[in-house]
């Protein structure tokens, strides 16, 4: 299986924030949208960098209350793993555990076509091992 079966199931919009948006305006959107990481891109949604709640947390560790009035530019991780609609959903995981991050962007021809997060894949293959069993149980049941 590869990362298009997720994005079919779950859609490939990404939020998406440029590089002077304040951190304090990532913590709200963070909140708003209930999810756990923004893209920063610039004017041809080439990412530029990526802004997760770990981010966020270490920024506000270092720097106090007042690395909230920072541009998100300034604290977000710029080099970013990516993957494309035709890797396999295990490498997405090797690169997920490798890297100890939960989210990362897919890219096609340089551009951001999506994003998936340890949640996604977790929850596809939880689908995937209910699914392979209740083939076994039919299986079993007809023969």
């Amino acid at each position: 299986m590869t990362v298009a079966a997720i994005l079919n199931g779950k859609g490939r919009d990404v939020i998406a924030e440029k590089s002077g948006t304040l951190l304090s305006g990532i913590c709200k959107v963070l909140a708003e949208k209930g999810i756990g990481a923004i893209l920063v891109t610039d004017d041809e949604s080439r990412i530029e960098g990526i802004i997760s709640e770990r981010d966020v947390v270490k920024a506000i560790g270092r720097q106090g209350a007042g690395a909230l009035d920072l541009p998100v530019g300034d604290v977000m991780t710029r080099s970013v793993v990516t993957c494309t609609e035709n890797d396999s959903i295990n490498d997405v995981m090797t690169k997920m555990s490798q890297g100890r991050f939960r989210h990362v962007p897919v890219v096609k021809d340089g551009k951001v076509a999506g994003l998936i997060s340890i949640g996604d894949v977790v929850k596809y293959r939880i689908a995937q091992v209910e699914q392979e069993a209740e083939h076994m149980r039919s299986y079993i049941t007809t023969t």
